[in-house]
């Protein structure tokens, strides 16, 4: 067993980390150093909880605001490519993780430590998005993973760790939720959620208003874009970390963003979860509404061929990937025009465009009008249908019937 000077925790203050702490002294002989990142996790997470790291017996606890530097420089980028997790999922753990590796890499090189260590489970898919962040940023950097190391097999039995050596911790034996929350969503997983049978209990969410106990009337809200990304709400230029509050709050209050979904992990395994994004889901209609204004076809449609592609290397992990950042570049250069407002309608869970405007918009009522049209001659598509058709008729005259797919 090799003896560590330092390790920095990736710390929570919730029943795994917090154990974690006596767990990593006691094996190891070695100072441990906390470190959280804000993205959004609200005050009730975070308050005090440099105490609480103190009380668990932490050297140090760092808690930094990475809000801003989160939703700029990782989550834009996933709105830029419409970042979507088997049709349904917006990727809200997985874009988090990777700027939260960072941060505790930067503090492993202030206290001087030897290693970093996470809270993830062998089971999960965030031990592989924290530890290949701490191997493409500081691979002379150990990595310790105590679920893979322990005898702790469940969270029962760290319930059980936490009262032996009596360490404080809020989670119960009745009700035990996994949960992770940013500004972007809050998951839920564990207990009666993981049978896809059990339909999801009334009290696991947190965020959303039961979309059934919805307002009766509806209510209309403008987003603003500029290349691509969400910059204003009604008119008013919000920064990004208040603009997300905005939609977050007004998106709850109507039930907007709640997702069930049994996921294909990275490990190979499926688990359920539900998902609460009311702010994201009001940006992603938006932005799909916007790009299908000012995007131009083939470029469109590159992009939703790529999408599926960034989106796998965000959920497994690969954040600094290179392939990751070139995609994001064509992105970004694919959706310079996308700025404009769109009006969005939410009512009863759902959030719906109604009404789209743009400088760059392609849209011409002078091409589209099943009316007189000054710039499209329908006698043009004569000779285009004809063309358009030619490989399909020349099959069909020179095969028969083999090429509609009949045996006769």
């Amino acid at each position: 067993m090799t003896r560590k000077r330092k390790i920095v925790l990736a710390y929570s203050g919730g029943l795994d980390t917090s154990i974690i702490v006596h767990w990593l002294k006691q094996r190891y002989d070695c100072e441990v150093h906390a470190y959280c990142g804000d993205v959004g996790q609200g005050k009730s997470e975070l308050e005090g909880l440099e105490e609480k790291a103190a009380a668990s017996g932490a050297a140090s606890c760092r808690v930094d605001d990475l809000r801003q530097d989160w939703l700029t420089d990782y989550v834009w980028p996933c709105v830029r490519a419409m970042t979507v997790y088997e049709g349904r999922y917006l990727v809200g753990t997985s874009m988090a993780r990777p700027i939260l590796a960072k941060g505790q890499v930067d503090y492993a090189r202030e206290v001087g430590a030897d290693a970093v260590a996470h809270g993830c489970t062998g089971k999960g898919n965030d031990q592989v998005r924290f530890e290949l962040g701490y191997q493409a940023l500081a691979p002379d950097l150990e990595i310790i993973a105590p679920w893979r190391d322990w005898d702790i097999l469940s969270r029962e039995d760290a319930l059980d760790y936490a009262d032996k050596h009596n360490i404080a911790v809020t989670a119960s034996r009745t009700k035990i939720y996994s949960r992770d929350r940013n500004l972007w969503h809050i998951s839920h997983e564990g207990g009666e959620l993981e049978s896809p049978g059990n339909p999801p209990p009334d009290d696991a969410w947190m965020l959303t208003t039961d979309p059934q106990k919805a307002p009766d009337t509806p209510a209309e809200l403008t987003v603003g874009f500029v290349a691509g990304v969400p910059v204003a709400v009604d008119g008013v230029e919000l920064a990004p970390v208040q603009l997300l509050e905005r939609l977050n709050e007004l998106g709850s209050k109507h039930g907007v963003g709640r997702i069930d979904i049994c996921e294909n992990r990275l490990v190979g395994m499926k688990s359920r979860g539900i998902y609460e994004t009311p702010g994201g889901t009001i940006i992603f209609e938006a932005a799909r509404t916007l790009r299908a204004l000012t995007m131009e076809r083939d470029t469109m449609r590159l992009c939703e061929k790529l999408m599926p592609d960034y989106t796998d290397l965000v959920y497994t992990g690969r954040w600094f990937h290179p392939a990751r950042t070139a995609m994001d570049a064509l992105f970004a250069d694919a959706t310079k025009h996308v700025t404009g407002s769109v009006r969005v309608r939410l009512f009863k869970g759902t959030a719906t465009s109604i009404t789209a405007e743009s400088p760059y918009s392609l849209f011409s009522e002078d091409l589209a009008t099943f009316g007189d049209s000054a710039s499209f001659d329908q006698a043009d598509s004569r000779g285009f249908v004809k063309l358009y058709g030619l490989p399909g008729s020349v099959a069909a005259q020179v095969q028969g019937d083999t090429c509609k797919g009949t045996d006769s």
